[in-house]
């Protein structure tokens, strides 16, 4: 009867482990999802601003004339392959370099096609804010899975790392994406 009662239990502590183990994994599944589906929308968003000022350089050389590069950020943008952290800080650079062109010729300022472009990009940047701080709130919380006992067990057998914030620092290597 003892051997009976001490494997019973061996089965439910194993059992009950596994369950844990399984949540946790599951836990970590469900935060990743999240975190791609948060870049996603970022990407979108991204290239939706891409889009805006490129169209612009059209629209900025028909109304002005100048020899100059135009949003060349923009032009140089065409052929790189950049993560959303690098896309959205040339994106910066190139929406205040739209606004100084936009200053610098007077020609620009009654150009409807322009007024619909930089309210466009004005929509766009409420959009990326609202979507930065989703994206760092779940970073917050997978990251908490990953430095907190007992899920860091998991972390570390899967390999998963802690992951940056959507904040515009530390634009090295390829951070900003998650991979399964």
């Amino acid at each position: 009867m003892n051997i009976f009662i001490v494997i019973l239990s061996s089965i439910i502590i194993v059992g009950l482990i596994l369950i844990l183990l399984v949540a946790t994994y599951n836990h970590f599944q469900d935060y990743i999802i999240r975190i791609n589906e948060a870049d996603v929308n970022i990407d979108s968003v991204l290239r939706k601003r891409f889009d805006l000022l490129n169209k612009s350089i059209g629209i900025i050389k028909s109304n002005i004339n100048t020899e100059d590069e135009i949003l060349d950020i923009i032009v140089k943008l065409r052929s790189k392959k950049l993560n959303n952290f690098e896309l959205d800080r040339s994106l910066y650079d190139a929406i205040n370099e739209f606004h100084t062109i936009k200053e610098k010729y007077p020609e620009l300022q009654n150009c409807k096609e322009l007024i619909k472009i930089e309210i466009n990009l004005m929509e766009s940047e409420s959009e990326i804010v609202g979507l930065r701080k989703y994206y760092n709130d779940i970073i917050t919380d997978y990251n908490k899975l990953v430095k907190t006992c007992p899920s860091n067990i998991i972390a570390i057998i899967k390999g998963y790392k802690a992951k940056d914030y959507f904040d515009g620092n530390n634009l090295d290597n390829e951070k900003g994406t998650v991979k399964l």
